[in-house]
């Protein structure tokens, strides 16, 4: 028997003004994969059918991403699902237990997310000689690790 009343199931988002922090996250793993490959929302949007607008709004968190295009996302952008939270915070703890160990201190930017960082990671991956790719990748380490000497 059907009831003769109508509405919303419970358990969504409420609408609060702001986006959930797991939306936010998962949107700019989005935004990081797809800057990474140097792929445009447009092009996103195309490869999975939706418009760049909606692109901005998934990696802004203003939308929620659901199961499906969160799966047709993974296959476009190359990762598995699982990359979309890695490095989130625990949230009851608000602790980030996978994350790097030299985070930015709060109020900074990310690191990840500054164009010279996308930059650099893109060229680093041209590099089709994977001896001088890790040549240079030692030679990385051993400068931060003087710098951090110094």
């Amino acid at each position: 028997m059907q009831t003769a009343t109508r509405g919303r199931r419970g358990g969504g988002r409420p609408k609060l003004g702001k986006p959930n922090p797991i939306d936010v996250h998962v949107g700019a793993r989005v935004r990081l994969r797809r800057t990474l490959l140097g792929m445009s929302q447009e092009k996103l949007g195309e490869a999975i059918g939706l418009t760049f607008q909606q692109v901005q709004k998934y990696e802004r968190g203003a939308n929620r991403i659901g199961a499906s295009r969160l799966f047709d996302l993974s296959r476009v952008l190359d990762v598995p699902v699982s990359f979309f939270f890695d490095d989130m915070a625990d949230p009851e703890s608000g602790e980030n237990t996978s994350a790097p160990s030299a985070m930015p201190e709060a109020g900074e930017p990310d690191p990840m997310a500054k164009r010279e960082t996308l930059e650099l990671v893109r060229a680093y991956y041209r590099i089709t000689d994977p001896g001088v790719r890790k040549r240079i990748f030692e030679l990385t380490k051993a400068v931060a690790s003087a710098a951090d000497a110094a």
